[in-house]
This record gives structure tokens, sequence and C-alpha cells, in this order.
């Protein structure tokens, strides 16, 4: 066994399973052991992510965006599921768990081997048109930003990474923006921004898997954002116990729903946990 976890938490955590299929809910925890940064783990600095509002009104927001996506790409480009990834695929594959519920735009669950996967917040590696709806893969915009924009991905290279996977460049008012090659309109990536709701058939997709399922297991989430809050609340409606898996504080910690708390890393404890249900 891991020894991240111990074997009185790993039966607590298996326990959860008796009954039957489980919902999993990720967050950005999920995916610090990948080298991506979490936005509110012990020990991180605060950073503001950027909101709907700054990205369509100030020009300024918007340079600054496509200056830190370029930068950050080379960095994910390296970035590779972790073994906690894994170890979701292996629970869904065995049938413990019907898929995976994530904040996360990485991808890195699908990666992973998770087939099915419900994206709350979107896809990075998706970019499309505000005016006509086109979309382009994330590679080929930031292709158009390096013809644009010779020479600037060399120059900040090194550049630190932010939680969203974008770096943090300082040189940005030089930068020119990428536009819809078609009718010329503002390119933004398919995420839910800051300031933004997520679809509600996305949101209905992860609330049927909570229905269907015995209880929620909470791997690396704070749950600070709304949404993941309504299937907390949808799973306590059913009756159906919570886990949580996370370093730090979280927004249920008390929570008489709560059955399992594990304060520690989501790969260790997920792939103890696969193991221990021969997944």
């Amino acid at each position: 066994m891991n020894v991240g976890i111990s074997e009185a938490q790993l039966a607590e955590l298996s326990e959860l399973f008796e009954r039957g299929p489980v919902a999993v809910l990720t967050g950005a925890g999920m995916s610090t052991d990948s080298g991506i940064p979490d936005y509110r783990g012990a020990g991180t600095p605060p950073r503001n992510p950027m909101n709907i509002a700054q990205f369509t009104e100030d020009p300024h927001y918007r340079r600054r965006f496509w200056a830190g996506a370029r930068i950050g790409q080379n960095r994910m480009n390296t970035v590779e599921p972790n073994d906690g990834h894994r170890a979701l695929a292996r629970l869904e594959a065995a049938g413990r768990i019907d898929g995976v519920i994530t904040q996360n735009v990485d991808g890195l669950h699908k990666r992973g081997g998770s087939r099915n996967v419900v994206e709350l917040h979107g896809g990075g590696g998706i970019m499309r048109c505000i005016q006509c709806g086109e979309r382009w893969t994330r590679s080929e915009v930031l292709g158009w930003f390096d013809t644009l924009n010779p020479g600037y991905a060399e120059r900040n290279a090194n550049a630190e990474v932010a939680p969203d996977g974008d770096a943090l460049v300082t040189e940005v008012e030089s930068v020119r923006v990428p536009l819809c090659p078609g009718c010329g309109g503002t390119l933004r990536p398919d995420v839910v921004y800051f300031g933004e709701t997520v679809p509600v058939a996305v949101f209905d997709a992860a609330a049927e898997l909570v229905s269907r399922s015995t209880g929620l297991l909470v791997a690396g989430s704070s749950l600070a954002v709304n949404t993941g809050m309504r299937l907390v609340h949808k799973t306590e409606r059913l009756g159906n116990p919570l886990a949580v898996i996370n370093r730090g504080p979280t927004a249920v910690d008390g929570r008489p729903s709560l059955a399992v708390r594990i304060d520690g890393g989501t790969t260790e404890t997920l792939t103890a946990l696969a193991d221990a249900l021969g997944a």
C-alpha cells in the first residue's frame, strides 16, 4: 500500500464503494503532481484569474492572455497524466465509477484513460470565435500567434507558468493578437471563465452522474467554486455520503454528509484505492 494513506483511511474510503458506483469530482489539486500549480493549494501565492469581462472588454488583458497561452504551451507540451489520473481510469474500467466530473481544463483525464469525462469548465485545447462560432485547436491558433509575433516565444521562454497552464509574462504591450480568419472576430478559449456560468447541458450531464451514484468522491478541490457545491448539495439531497481527498481545508469540512476526509495528495490516495478495490 502507498505510504500516503493509512490502513484505516483506506478502509473508510473503500467502504464508500460497497453499495455501487461512486461519482467523482476533481479539481486543480488533481493535476499538481503533473506539474500544473494550484490556485488555492497550501503555500500557493495569491493570484486573481482573468474574468470574462476583462477578456472581452480590455485589449491589454487579451494581449496578456495570448502571450501567456503561447509561452505556457511549451510547458504544457511536457505535462503528462499522473498515477492519480490513471487510477481513476482503472476504477472506471472496473465499474467502480461511471466517469469523472472535472473542474480542470487541462485534458489530462482523457489522456490518462478515462472514457466518460464531464468537463464543467470546458477544454483549454479548443479556441472559438466569439462572433461566428468557428473552432480551431489551440496549437493551430498559437501557430498564427508565432507568425504575428516572430521571436516572442523564444524571448519569454523562461516565464513562470500559472495554475491555468498559461505563463506569467510581462512583455505584452507589443503583442499582436490572432483573430478569426473567417470573420475577423475575437478568438477565445472554449472554457468557462470566472464570471460565466457552466452550460446547462454540461451541468445536467454532471448531475446525472451524481444521480445514479451511491456517493460523491471529491479529489483535489477546495470546493470554492459554486458548481462543485451544487453537486455536493445534490448528493446530500439524495442522502448519499461524501468523501474528500484534498491538501488543505475545503468548504465542506465539518458537514454531516462528510463520511471520509483525507488531508493528503490525490495521486497516492487514488492509486492505493484502485489497488485496494482490485481495479
